[in-house]
């Protein structure tokens, strides 16, 4: 087995390598002046199985087309199965035409990736669940609740009369299924999206008055519909307001606007690596999901069950 890191999350690649105790496979990844990407792979990987480790986040663009490029080289470097660890698969939002005349830019980047070479496909967390289906090579996606299910329970007191409480109607599989595992109350958040980006809380659909909530979302991109969420449940009496978040995009103001909220605290993974703003606000934790794409590559490279994780 051989482990190949990308450019875009170097620190999860390294964390991931050494649960593995695999060291990182040499490369050299640059760029010509005019920004054009060169990969050279410096280590024999004929025959290997290789894994690529690479988010598509900020610059998702770039980080997408380094990714397409290692997979090339791999392939021409006669690997004998070729894994894309896509820990943030960038584009997922867009998985359906939300209007006339619009792109389902999810479909377009799995057709990318499939057609570089890859032979399968392991993600985390994917935005809606139908992605896996735009993709005719095996595709795993991993949950993070196991992770976050354990982290509430260390940092949660009991009788604390929890509430997992899904931000919109989309994410109550994910709520409920924390729900479940912490045997706690379930809260659903109707909100309103008038346009990408900006959110309006409707209803809270559940009993919050008295209770310790727990919002749980798979992005946090501007922050606004979490501080509103937390807003509303703040007001419709919950005792404190927490956040747990798979991808923290972040962008634009959103530290500012999330460290401003009633949100006690706001927990991310580091499927995205942290701006020095996420790492200075008092409000936001970043938690490892190195442990759990470690042992999933484990199964995958020794063919074992990657689904028997979530039991």
């Amino acid at each position: 087995m051989k482990i190949l890191s990308g450019n875009s999350n170097r620190p999860l690649a390294t964390a991931i390598s050494a649960k593995l105790g695999v060291p990182l496979t040499e490369a050299a990844i640059r760029r010509f002046s005019d920004q054009e990407i060169f990969v050279e792979i410096l280590e024999n990987i004929r025959g290997e199985d290789v894994f690529v480790i690479q988010s598509t986040c900020y610059p998702a663009n770039d980080n997408l087309m380094e990714l397409l490029v290692m997979i090339d080289a791999l392939r021409r470097s006669s690997a004998r199965r070729i894994t894309a660890v896509v820990p943030y698969f960038g584009y997922a939002r867009q998985d359906r035409k939300t209007g006339p005349r619009t792109p389902i830019s999810a479909k377009l980047v799995a057709n990318l990736i499939t057609t570089a070479g890859v032979d399968r496909v392991l993600t985390l967390e994917l935005h809606a669940g139908q992605i896996q289906g735009f993709f005719d090579i095996p595709t795993d996606n991993l949950f993070s609740s196991p992770v976050f299910s354990a982290h509430i329970e260390t940092h949660m007191k009991k009788g604390d009369h929890l509430v997992i409480v899904s931000p919109d109607v989309g994410g109550v599989v994910r709520a409920r299924g924390i729900a479940k595992r912490l045997e706690a109350g379930l809260a659903i958040i109707d909100k309103r999206r008038e346009r990408a980006g900006v959110s309006e809380v409707m209803n809270i659909i559940g009993e919050v008055e008295g209770r310790t909530c727990i919002l749980v979302d798979d992005i946090v991109d501007s922050g606004g519909t979490l501080c509103n969420a937390a807003e509303a449940l703040t007001k419709a009496g919950a005792r404190s307001v927490s956040a747990y978040v798979t991808h923290g995009v972040l962008s634009g103001g959103a530290v500012a606007r999330v460290t401003a909220s009633p949100l006690q605290t706001m927990v991310i993974t580091d499927s995205i690596p942290a701006t020095e703003a996420v790492r200075v606000a008092h409000n936001i934790s970043q938690i490892s999901i190195a442990p759990l794409l470690a042992d999933a590559i484990e199964r995958i490279a020794g063919e074992k069950s990657v689904s028997s994780l979530f039991d």
